[in-house]
């Protein structure tokens, strides 16, 4: 069913598996360094240097296919070189390739106007600034996104906006420029159109970002997710993206190719993980025996590697989907990827951390922080349970036409 990798594809893989090799994962450790005293929201001299480097040689915006910013690739194409970036946390970011840059990116490329993709997209694409995403809140089970709260009100010509958002990825960092604020509008309207999505300054009056939110203790420099305030933001009316009550549909059209980003570099993640679990087991020796000769270690590295093959092909399918037919068309095989590929990857790095043993858990190595990333995207995008309902709601409602068919 899936088309070989084309020369350019395979051309680019070469390139940044190079880069990887030569410059990302000698720098890891720095990049990912938790403990920096001063500056920790701030980008680094070897950062932008390394981002410097890879736009150098043509490894910039891989994702991007909506101008000559980037590459032009399908998703299908991308999802071969998102393999390689997202065998480190680093990565990503060096390459301009980052969460949740990437979705605000798409948001703006194609629901922006020319107005809002002079002022925030190209500086973006050129790595100048960075973003955030504000949806989800503290106040409100924010997997449904028409519970929010934070109010968007019209006045005159502009807008005021109000209310408290959590888990905002990037908003720690200095760099952080503009926040896509979702909140309600209209609470009169039908249930999904009572939301919008505006665009705010990150240093307009009334913006407060209050603390950052670590996950299982990581807190991510230099970007971070913060717990963030709004109080009263004026704004104008042109921030506004596509129109009031349209906040809903973008976030459809937003977290679907994020969701699949993510188990893209996810397969890369899981990927490196096995290979550090089998350099472990041959090279550490317990009661009398190599760990790779044990029986038990051996089980394990077989079911990682058939795990991971099931993983990388729901990815593919997905994405392939997606360019035959369409994001909404492959709602349900991104579901199923989103669901499947971060458990499987975290249980995955989970065995590698039990191979490694203490080590494993400290931050010499790259497992414990992968965890740590990985456990996370099973809530963010959207929870398993909220899709798994959804997979269900489907599955039952193609049954319901079988039956109706057969019986007619």
């Amino acid at each position: 069913m899936f088309d070989a990798i084309d020369p350019k594809t395979e051309d680019l893989k070469g390139k940044l598996t190079a880069f990887m090799a030569a410059h990302v994962y000698p720098n890891e450790k720095q990049l990912l360094d938790e403990g920096r005293a001063e500056g920790r929201w701030t980008h680094t001299p070897l950062m932008r240097d390394l981002q410097a480097k890879a736009r150098a040689q043509g490894l910039w915006n891989l994702f991007y296919n909506h101008g000559p910013e980037g590459q032009g690739l399908s998703n299908y194409q991308y999802t071969h070189l998102c393999v390689v970036l997202g065998r480190s946390l680093a990565a990503p970011e060096i390459f301009n390739c980052n969460a949740p840059d990437v979705g605000n990116m798409e948001i703006l490329a194609t629901y922006g106007t020319d107005a809002q993709k002079a002022r925030w997209l190209k500086p973006l694409l050129a790595g100048d600034i960075r973003s955030c995403f504000a949806m989800t809140e503290p106040a409100v089970a924010s997997s449904d996104a028409t519970n929010i709260e934070t109010r968007i009100e019209r006045d005159g010509d502009d807008y005021i906006v109000s209310g408290r958002k959590w888990w905002t990825t990037g908003a720690m960092a200095e760099a952080c420029k503009v926040a896509i604020v979702m909140g309600k509008s209209d609470s009169a309207a039908p249930r999904h159109q009572q939301q919008s999505m505006i665009l705010i300054p990150m240093d307009a009056p009334g913006v407060r970002v209050e603390r950052p939110l670590s996950v299982y203790g990581f807190q991510h420099p230099p970007l971070g997710h913060a717990e963030v305030v709004f109080e009263g933001v004026r704004v104008p009316a042109g921030n506004v993206l596509l129109g009031d009550g349209r906040g809903f549909e973008i976030a459809q059209g937003r977290l679907g190719p994020g969701r699949i980003h993510h188990c893209m570099r996810f397969i890369g993640l899981a990927e490196r993980a096995i290979e550090e679990m089998c350099a472990r087991a041959q090279d550490r020796a317990a009661f009398g025996s190599q760990l790779a000769a044990m029986g038990g270690v051996r089980q394990v590295i077989g079911q990682c590697r058939t795990e991971l093959e099931a993983a990388r092909l729901m990815t593919l399918k997905a994405a392939w989907a997606m360019d035959r037919h369409g994001n909404k068309a492959a709602r349900d095989e991104i579901a199923m990827a989103k669901i499947f590929v971060p458990t499987v990857t975290g249980q995955i790095i989970d065995r590698a951390i039990q191979i490694h043993g203490g080590a494993g858990l400290s931050e010499d190595f790259f497992l414990a922080m992968a965890f740590a990333e990985t456990r996370f995207l099973r809530i963010g995008d959207g929870p398993d349970e909220v899709h798994r309902e959804a997979l269900a709601r489907a599955e039952l409602k193609r049954a319901t036409a079988r039956t109706e068919e057969l019986s007619t």
